[in-house]
């Protein structure tokens, strides 16, 4: 094992420097530019004046790693690293953020160092070396990069791992792409059929969300109601894990017995109604199969029910989504500091009323892409398993680390 500090020196400080109101100052990275996988987003970098003096070796030049110094959260720690792979002599970086920087290229190669910084920190690596202080989150850089070790291996098996976690995330990337560009072929058609719900340049007929279903929330649960098992009782975190993710987990219970009562006063959501979340990130849709069974937190979830014949859940919920309705919502938010759509808000919702004929063809559109969707999901979540398996085996800690990255990179010359 080898010290951070003899492969890459102390990290580098950043420069934040002077508004540039004229456009012509320098391109500044940013932890805003980061992405959890790792990778920089090149999109709205900003640009600064940074006074004249000798930047010369604050230039990012390919193969420098970035490490947040500032930010995260209680969930999220901070000392989060991506790799620098843009135009050389470009780009400068932030003072929330470092750079780490190889200095024997022949020994180390560059983005092996970055794989075992990003694996480390996956697996909390970097808890131990933050430092709280009036809400952010700070890396105490200078212990971090004199503590951690990495294992050290002969270039060309740095190099065989380098390439199969580079497949992998390569691939792992093809597959988000994908699953974007499906998600914007639905709503490029949502407009080929129905057209832009701000204009409603096909003069559809518009009806207030009221008139075309029951608008309401669920029955309050108290503190005391809790237990810690039963039927899973979702806070708004919960539901949009389980829209995002498909995960029906949950740290919240009411007791079954309750949840009979509830059912029996017809206060439980059935197959076919829809949640709609209502604070924070709002408007999305959640519609409820035969097989949910769970309670919901009231004030922060709307439930919609009772749809009229002439409204298809699925039509709903991709006008949700379309930034020409979201608009309304948006409009809604003037002056308040907490994003909240509130029953009566949710009540007044303009909709407009395609013909439930084109509703349908559009529900049957959806329905095709989201087998495709779920193929492609499917695929992604085995690359996404196989990388953190892989990581696992080259960069985790341990008297057979060498022994298991070695046999690796013997497997990976034999494929």
């Amino acid at each position: 094992m080898a010290k951070l500090i003899d492969i890459t020196g102390k990290a580098l400080s950043g420069e934040w420097g002077n508004d540039d109101e004229t456009g012509t100052g320098i391109h500044v990275l940013r932890t805003t530019n980061f992405t959890n996988d790792g990778i920089i987003n090149y999109e709205n970098v900003v640009t600064r004046q940074i006074p004249k003096k000798d930047l010369s070796k604050k230039y990012l030049c390919a193969g420098d790693i970035i490490i947040e110094k500032s930010g995260g959260s209680d969930n999220q720690p901070v000392g989060r690293v991506v790799y620098f792979d843009g135009e050389n002599n470009k780009y400068l970086f932030n003072n929330f953020t470092g750079v780490l920087r190889v200095i024997d290229t022949e020994k180390w190669l560059p983005r092996y160092v970055f794989y075992a910084l990003y694996a480390n920190y996956m697996k909390g690596g970097t808890r131990p070396f933050e430092n709280k202080t009036t809400g952010l989150h700070n890396l105490k850089t200078d212990s971090y990069v004199s503590s951690t070790e990495i294992a050290e291996l002969p270039f060309k098996e740095q190099t065989a791992i380098v390439n199969m976690l580079d497949k992998l995330t390569t691939l792992i990337s093809l597959r988000k792409q994908q699953l974007l560009k499906l998600d914007e072929l639905v709503k490029s058609r949502f407009i080929e059929l129905f057209g832009d719900p701000e204009y409603n340049e096909k003069q559809w007929a518009v009806l207030k969300l009221e008139t075309l279903c029951s608008v309401s929330s669920s029955k309050r649960i108290y503190q005391n109601e809790l237990s810690a098992e039963g039927v899973p009782f979702l806070r708004i975190s919960d539901l949009v894990n389980r829209m995002d993710t498909g995960s029906t987990e949950c740290e919240l219970y009411i007791p079954e017995e309750r949840y009979e009562e509830l059912k029996v006063s017809g206060l439980v959501p059935v197959a076919g109604d829809m949640l709609l979340t209502a604070r924070g990130t709002l408007g999305r849709c959640y519609t409820l199969t035969a097989s949910d069974k769970f309670y919901f937190q009231d004030g922060m979830i709307t439930w919609l029910y009772g749809f009229d014949k002439k409204l298809t859940t699925n039509y709903l919920t991709h006008l949700f989504s379309m930034s020409g309705f979201r608009k309304q919502i948006d409009s809604l938010q003037a002056g308040s500091t907490v994003a909240y759509l509130s029953i009566a808000m949710t009540k007044k919702l303009d909709v407009m009323l395609p013909p439930i004929e084109l509703q349908n063809q559009f529900t049957t559109f959806v329905e095709q892409t989201d087998k495709s969707q779920l193929a492609i999901q499917k695929s992604l979540e085995k690359l996404e398993t196989l990388k953190k398996a892989l990581m696992q085996k080259y960069f985790g800690r341990g008297e057979n680390y060498t022994k298991t990255a070695r046999k690796l990179h013997e497997l990976s010359l034999a494929q």
